[in-house]
């Protein structure tokens, strides 16, 4: 019963067209001798004018895992191409409207191969992950018969995906199709639906696909008679030549080897020609070829094929260094009619079960190392910093980026430091170049701050009270005078940048015969008077060199040297970098350049002969030695103080 419904399945779906004795070739019209043929859009004697070109690139950024739909392929489509424009760790997935899975579903990844589903049958490559950088792809001659939805399964960002299918126009199906197709081929790319199904053999045909949920499916029956009679109209039936009775005939002497083990193959009988009587095979010119019947196809090895583990591809390790876990799916398929189907469980019982999850160790991970020790503090006094070299360090010593190593783990390369309190210093510019009057009395000004020390070398006293003269007198010689309200020139302004003042001195004078004569200023009170005093504004301050005083020399004699603070200062008397650096004031000077002169005791001589003993023997700590050698051992202190004052 299950080898003859196989048997009546296989004819339903057979569609090649068989070329008739004489040589002649049905078209798509059912015409013996017809050169019609089915065009790229399923229709029968098409030119492909009336096929439409869907096309176009799915590029949406997706954010969730998972997946999202991409395209509908509709029914009656052909020359299906979907593929993605690059190399991703994404999958394309594709299941019909009912929600059957054909390719990648319910998260299984199913290796490259030929997948029915459809109404056709659909080709899904993979290209080499290592040589290759071209992405999946689903190809697909068509027609289908039914919607089918193209999803793809998110996993990193969307490269991409290119898809494109030819469907006929509207209202382009052909009359000679609809007289005289017959019953299960194609209409316009269509499979007719069956009247009536059989659900035997449930057990392997109706198991529910544990890729989708959804039903395998079952094969539809053929009533009785549906191809017995069918016959085109208007077609004159081939005229059969009269039998002759011939010598030899063809005589099936077996069948082709079938093309698969198991799993429902074909085979095709094969026919010699042979002698009439004694059955012998002779060459097979001895027989007419135009009788030699033309091999159908049969089905043969219908039984199924052992069931296998189908062993997907590890997932990516779980860590990019250091011990981790991948995973795989597992899952029991079995192969029949050229689908793999994925059975229960149990069918693979007799195979031993591969592993699902894996450790895994890209590589060793790196480690942090200090390369260097903790610099000096920033600054001399108060709060600063300092630094220290981190690196990232693999397990073979090379330095690699940061983000190789653990960041929760990385030692501190910097830190703050507390020198202590900072001493203060009077901080003054050098004397103003003029004179504030052109004439008479008048004054120089500099300016005068008290910041904190941070870079002297030498102990410096605090600010304290003894605050530094900002202005210093100063005498351009005598005035003179004018005729009338005489205004002579404007002093200098008072201070040499920002807003200030300059006067002058207005005087009543009279003009005589090469003098001038000054007089009571009422005598020129009926006259307008000349101001006195006015605002001015050179520039602006900007920066400028501020020094502190110079310190303690370092030594008394032989050549010493004293320090001095200098700072750039800007208006509001914040550090600046505007000042000239070649008007700078020195930081450093050598001071007290004299020889030191050791004073002379008159009462300091030695009382005995042998001091240098008592000198060699050093002996001139003590008291007694000291006084009684005290010219040898005086020499000796001065020799030791001046060694050391020069070191």
């Amino acid at each position: 019963m299950f080898v003859s419904y196989l048997i009546l399945t296989l004819l339903y779906f057979q569609t090649a067209v068989l070329a008739r004795p004489g040589g002649e070739s049905i078209g798509c019209d059912d015409y013996l001798g017809s050169d019609k043929v089915v065009d790229k859009c399923g229709i029968c004697g098409g030119d492909n004018t009336a096929c439409k070109v869907v096309s176009g690139v799915f590029k949406h950024t997706l954010t969730n895992l998972g997946y999202h739909k991409i395209v509908e392929i509709p029914e009656g489509a052909t020359k299906i191409n979907v593929t993605e424009m690059s190399k991703s760790n994404n999958y394309l997935a594709l299941r019909s409207r009912s929600g059957r899975s054909i390719i990648n579903g319910n998260w299984a990844i199913d290796r490259p191969g030929r997948y029915e589903g459809g109404g056709t049958m659909f080709t899904y490559k993979r290209p080499n992950e290592i040589s290759s950088t071209a992405g999946e792809s689903f190809l697909a001659d068509g027609p289908t018969n039914e919607v089918l939805d193209v999803y793809m399964i998110h996993q990193q960002p969307n490269p991409g995906i290119h898809y494109e299918y030819i469907i006929p126009g509207d209202n382009v199906i052909s009359p000679q199709l609809l007289a005289h197709r017959r019953p299960g081929e194609p209409l316009n790319g269509q499979l007719e639906i069956p009247e009536s199904t059989n659900h035997e053999d449930e057990d392997l045909h109706r198991e529910t696909d544990t890729l989708t949920g959804q039903s395998a499916g079952s094969f539809p029956v053929i009533q009785p008679g549906r191809f017995s009679s069918h016959q085109p109209e208007n077609q004159v039936p081939a005229v059969q030549p009269p039998r002759q009775n011939r010598e030899h005939n063809w005589k099936q002497i077996g069948k082709t080897e079938c093309t698969t083990t198991c799993g429902k193959g074909s085979q095709y009988p094969v026919f010699h020609c042979v002698n009439r009587i004694t059955h012998e095979e002779v060459p097979e010119g001895y027989c007419d070829s135009s009788t030699k019947p033309i091999p159908e196809e049969e089905a043969c090895n219908l039984f199924p094929c052992p069931a296998f583990w189908d062993i997907g591809e590890w997932s990516e390790c779980s860590k990019t260094c250091g011990l981790g876990m991948q995973h795989r799916q597992i899952l029991c398929r079995q192969m029949y009619a050229n689908r793999t189907l994925t059975v229960q469980q149990y069918r693979c019982h007799h195979l031993e079960k591969p592993e699902t999850t894996s450790t895994c160790q890209l590589k060793i991970c790196s480690e942090w190392q200090i390369q260097t020790e903790w610099t000096s503090c920033s600054v001399p006094c108060g709060v600063g910093q300092r630094t220290r070299d981190v690196k990232c360090v693999s397990n073979l010593g090379d330095i690699v980026d940061d983000e190789e190593c653990n960041m929760k783990l990385r030692p501190n390369d910097i830190e703050n430091c507390d020198m202590g309190p900072c001493a203060k210093s009077w901080f003054l510019t050098e004397w103003s170049d003029r004179c504030s009057a052109e004439c008479g009395d008048g004054v120089r000004t500099r300016s005068v701050v008290c910041m904190t020390n941070h870079v002297s070398s030498l102990p410096l006293e605090g600010c304290g009270n003894n605050r530094p003269s900002e202005t210093t007198p100063c005498n351009n010689g005598p005035c003179a005078g004018k005729v009338e309200w005489f205004a002579g020139s404007w002093t200098q302004c008072s201070i040499e940048c920002g807003s200030g003042t300059q006067q002058r001195e207005v005087i009543c004078v009279r003009k005589t015969e090469g003098n001038f004569d000054v007089l009571n200023p009422y005598e020129c009170s009926y006259l307008e008077r000349p101001p006195s005093q006015q605002s001015c504004y050179l520039k602006p301050c900007g920066a400028k060199w501020f020094h502190t005083e110079w310190s303690t020399c370092s030594k008394s004699c032989e050549g010493g040297f004293r320090v001095r603070e200098v700072r750039c200062l800007s208006d509001d008397m914040t550090t600046s970098t505007q000042c000239d650096p070649q008007l700078k004031p020195e930081e450093k000077e050598p001071c007290n350049t004299q020889d030191c002169i050791p004073e002379i005791d008159e009462n300091c001589k030695d009382k005995y002969y042998n001091c240098n003993v008592v000198v060699q023997a050093r002996l001139c700590v003590y008291t007694y030695y000291k006084t009684a050698c005290c010219a040898s051992c005086t020499r000796v202190a001065n020799r030791q103080s001046g060694f050391l004052g020069r070191r």
